[in-house]
């Protein structure tokens, strides 16, 4: 079983779509019983609350389902969890200095890493002052921004699965 998270700031729009998006993903391809998915904040504005509205119903009409409530990442999340995986650079950091340890920051990563027309034409990555890796907040936006959300993440998930290389009925 390879266990995932995915984190962004609050928990409400950004990091449980990708869940949802994973989640779709792992049932289209046959790998539920291989692949766990969850969500978390680094902040705790919005714990206990519901998915962003916006978020909620964007993903409705693409055929994602948000459902959960928020909550905060916990030192026993690096311990649980396989790859951990943040929305943007800030959430990345904000990671690693809760990380109990090195091993366990090094499963922080930025989920557009996986994704591969987020790397540059060169093949760097934003790490190496090449293409943009960052998951854009859409919380202080219009209706569009939730959309580009949805588009971004599903990318990353399938470059995440495909970087797994698991097989419908294998576990890992």
């Amino acid at each position: 079983m390879t266990r995932i998270l995915f984190v962004c700031l609050g928990n409400i729009c950004r990091s449980p779509t990708a869940e949802a998006a994973m989640r779709r993903l792992v049932q289209a391809r046959g790998l539920q019983g291989s692949v766990e998915v969850d969500s978390a904040g680094t902040g705790n504005w919005h714990v206990g609350e519901s998915p962003d509205e916006r978020a909620t119903a964007t993903a409705r009409r693409r055929g994602l389902t948000l459902d959960g409530r928020a909550r905060q990442v916990s030192a026993e999340d690096f311990e649980r969890f396989d790859l951990i995986l943040a929305m943007d650079g800030s959430n990345a950091n904000d990671l690693r200095r809760l990380a109990p340890d090195e091993k366990s920051a090094g499963k922080v990563r930025l989920l557009r890493e996986f994704e591969p027309d987020a790397v540059d034409a060169s093949g760097r990555s934003e790490a190496e002052g090449g293409g943009d890796l960052d998951v854009p907040d859409p919380y202080f936006g219009g209706s569009d921004g939730f959309e580009r959300v949805i588009d971004l993440v599903t990318a990353a998930c399938e470059g995440v699965l495909d970087s797994l290389g698991l097989q419908a009925g294998t576990r890992r």
